[in-house]
C-alpha cells in the first residue's frame, strides 16, 4: 500500500508501558517511533493522577508480588528487575519528589501526573523518540489510519502496549484482542477489575448517595479488608470494594462487620442496657453511636431489625450486602484478562509473532489499587523494551 515506511523500533500505545518501553529502546541506541490513536498520550495515566498519582507502593517487594495472585509467579522476575526501587529512581530523575502516605502508597508531592508526564515526554524527545499522535493501529501487518491518510510501517522490532478494555474514551478499548485472536494468540476473556458493584437501593437511601462507610471490616469468601467504601446511586464503590473485587466478581458474598473492634457480647450488652421503650434507631444511636449512612445501611439491609440484643449484635457483625453483579467493564479502573502467559516467551515476545512483544494491561494479570497497577505496567514495559532492544 502507499505510505509504506521502514522503522527500527516501533511502540504502539503511549501509556506508561509503551513510554517506558520506548525509553529503554532509545537508551540502547534504537531509533524509536511511538504510535498512539489519541491526539495526546497517556490519557488514562493523566486521569488517574487527577486525584493524586499513586505511582507505587512502599510495601516490601515480596508482599507486593503476592498482590498479583497467580500471575505473581511469572511477574516476580519482571518486578525485581524494575520494581518500586527502580521506579523511585526513575521518577526522581524526572524531577518528581515522592512521599509515602500513611497507607503505604507513594505519590509525587505535587499530587499530579501532568508534571511527571511533561518531563518524561521531554526526555524522550531529547532521546530522538518520535511520537505520532492520532495513528490508530488497524492490526494485521502494522497498518494505521492517520491524520495524513493510511500508512503502513515495517518495523524491525515492535512492542505492543495498547492497554486493557476499560475507559475506552481514554484509549483502552480492547479492540486489539480480535486481531490477536485471529493470529492464534491465546487470550483470557476480559473481565472488570477494581470496579464498583450494583446494589438496587430503595428510595430511602437516596439521601446517603456519596456518603462513605468508614471503620467497617469487609469480608468476601476467605479475603477481608478494613477500608472505607462509598454508597452511590448505582451501588457501592471505593477502595474497600476494589480490594475485594476479584472474589466478589467470582461470586463471593459481601459481608460487613460494622464494629470490628467489638465482640458480639460487648455489643449485645450495650444494646440491652438501653431503655426498652427506645426506638430501634435511638437504641443503636445511643448504645453504639450508629448514625447517618451507617444507620441507614442497617435499616436498608436488616429491617425488620431483631428485637433480641444478641441477634441484633450478630447482625451488625455480619451484615450481608445484596450485590447484583459488577459495574460494566468500561467503568472499571482496570481489567483482568488479555494475552495469556502461555502465548509469551520469558522476554514477553509473542511466540507466534517473532520480534513482537507485549506489555502492560494487555497481559493477563490483575492487581488491586494502591500502586500495584502502575508498577506492573512500568515493569512489564521496561522488560519488554529491554528484550526488544536486543533483537535486530
Amino acid at each position: 500500500m502507499s505510505g509504506t515506511e521502514t522503522v527500527d523500533a516501533l511502540v504502539i500505545g503511549a501509556g506508561p508501558a509503551g513510554l517506558i518501553a520506548a525509553q529503554v529502546l532509545a537508551a540502547s541506541g534504537r531509533q524509536v517511533v511511538i504510535c498512539d490513536a489519541k491526539p495526546s498520550p497517556a490519557r488514562k495515566f493523566l486521569m488517574a493522577g487527577k486525584s493524586g498519582l499513586n505511582l507505587m507502593n512502599a510495601a516490601p517487594l515480596d508482599q507486593q508480588i503476592d498482590q498479583y495472585g497467580g500471575a505473581g509467579e511469572w511477574l516476580a522476575p519482571v518486578l525485581r528487575a524494575f520494581g518500586p526501587d527502580q521506579i523511585r529512581d526513575w521518577a526522581n530523575e524526572l524531577g518528581a519528589d515522592l512521599f509515602t502516605g500513611s497507607s503505604g502508597r507513594v505519590f509525587p508531592r505535587v499530587m499530579k501526573a501532568s508534571p511527571l508526564l511533561r518531563a518524561w515526554l521531554a526526555r524522550l524527545d531529547i532521546a530522538g523518540v518520535s511520537l505520532r499522535r492520532g495513528w490508530r493501529w488497524q492490526g494485521g501487518a502494522f497498518d494505521f489510519v492517520t491524520p495524513q491518510g493510511p500508512r503502513h510501517l515495517v518495523p524491525e522490532t515492535c512492542v505492543l502496549a495498547l492497554g486493557g478494555a476499560s475507559w475506552a474514551r481514554l484509549g483502552s478499548d480492547g479492540r486489539w484482542a480480535d486481531d490477536l485472536a485471529a493470529r492464534g494468540v491465546p487470550l483470557a476473556p476480559f473481565q472488570p477489575a477494581n470496579m464498583g458493584f450494583i446494589v438496587q437501593w430503595s428510595r430511602h437511601m437516596r439521601a446517603h448517595f456519596g456518603a462513605p462507610i468508614k471503620g467497617a471490616q469487609l469480608h468476601a469468601g476467605r479475603e477481608s479488608v478494613r477500608a472505607e467504601f462509598v454508597i452511590s446511586a448505582r451501588g457501592i464503590e471505593g477502595g474497600g470494594i476494589y480490594a475485594l473485587s476479584r472474589p466478589l466478581r467470582d461470586g463471593a458474598a459481601l459481608v460487613l462487620d460494622l464494629f470490628p473492634d467489638r465482640t458480639v457480647p460487648d455489643i449485645a450488652g450495650r444494646l440491652a442496657a438501653q431503655p426498652p421503650k427506645l426506638s430501634a434507631a435511638n437504641r443503636l444511636r445511643k448504645a453504639l453511636g450508629l448514625s447517618g449512612a451507617r444507620l441507614a445501611l442497617v435499616h436498608e439491609i436488616a429491617r425488620p431489625l431483631p428485637t433480641d440484643a444478641t441477634d441484633l449484635a450478630r447482625c451488625l457483625k455480619a451484615l450481608p450486602i445484596p450485590l447484583q453483579g459488577p459495574r460494566p467493564l468500561d467503568e472499571a479502573i482496570s481489567t483482568a484478562g488479555g494475552i495469556r502467559r502461555s502465548a509469551l516467551t520469558d522476554g514477553l515476545e509473542l511466540r507466534n509473532w517473532p520480534n513482537v512483544y507485549a506489555a502492560g494491561e494487555m497481559l493477563d494479570w490483575e492487581a488491586p489499587t494502591g500502586g500495584y497497577l502502575l508498577t506492573a505496567c512500568l515493569a512489564t514495559g521496561h522488560w519488554a523494551g529491554r528484550h526488544a532492544a536486543q533483537r535486530s
